[in-house]
């Protein structure tokens, strides 16, 4: 699905990923770990086109046919399947939270600007279509009684979820979530596990995850990247990963 080939990341002096190589197969749930500073946010935004990557290719394989979008405009991978959420949750806040999934549904829109103007039959009929979806992803991740409430009055966890929401209304195949438990407290992170593997299955996603809470991590990825300094030092399942000595030293430091 994804396979992400030799990069390198230079901000200046600074090395913010190092020869960085990753495959993530269709299907996979996959986190990437490390402490504070490792370069994962920076792997994020390689990935979704906010950075051109120093060296290197990012490959994309949706459908079995590699297309390299190194250098691709966020926009642009957004339409070919990869979305993200962010560590700072990223709503409309003043918007209701209808409208924010609705929002996520014109990534996909096929009338243009002259059509929406007139509300021409076609571009009726298309917007009729984005608001039954919205709602019917609202109803999937349990928010559809709170579709007419500002985003800004929702619980935490709860704009985790429609963040997560508005994601999906981009049709995504890979799904990247950067932090998805921070800030929760172990109620919402255990509600957030079993969230994640839910839309994984109902969605058909591929999902690569950064996360700091352990639990999360080992509860519900198959595999698991370990990053320290911008470069990879472990990748195996979650116990070969959690008894590595090379990540404990990276996570506690060495006598």
């Amino acid at each position: 699905m994804l396979k992400i080939d030799n990069m390198t990341m230079k901000f200046g002096g600074v090395v913010a990923a190092n020869k960085f190589n990753a495959n993530i197969e269709k299907g996979e749930i996959v986190g990437l770990i490390g402490p504070n500073g490792a370069g994962k946010t920076t792997i994020f935004n390689v990935v979704t086109g906010v950075y051109k990557p120093t060296e290197g290719d990012i490959i994309f394989s949706p459908n079995e046919e590699e297309q390299i979008i190194t250098g691709l405009r966020p926009d642009e991978i957004a339409k070919l399947g990869i979305c993200r959420t962010f560590q700072n949750i990223r709503l409309f806040k003043q918007l209701s939270v209808l409208d924010n999934v609705f929002i996520g549904n014109h990534l996909r829109i096929k009338s243009n600007v002259f059509s929406s103007i007139l509300r021409l039959p076609t571009y009726r009929k298309e917007e009729k279509e984005m608001l039954e979806k919205s709602i019917y992803l609202l109803e999937k991740v349990d928010l559809k009684d709170e579709m007419d409430e500002k985003a800004y009055s929702l619980p935490y966890g709860k704009q985790r979820r429609l963040e997560i929401a508005r994601a999906l209304a981009t049709e995504p195949k890979l799904l990247l979530l950067d932090e998805p438990a921070a800030g929760m407290n172990p109620q919402e992170t255990r509600e957030l596990m079993g969230f994640i593997k839910d839309i994984k299955e109902e969605f058909d996603l591929t999902i690569f995850l950064i996360e700091h809470h352990m639990e999360v991590v080992m509860g519900i990825c198959d595999r698991i990247l370990v990053l320290d300094h911008g470069t990879l030092i472990a990748e195996g399942d979650p116990e070969y990963v959690q008894n590595d000595q090379r990540v404990v030293e990276a996570y506690l430091g060495v006598e």
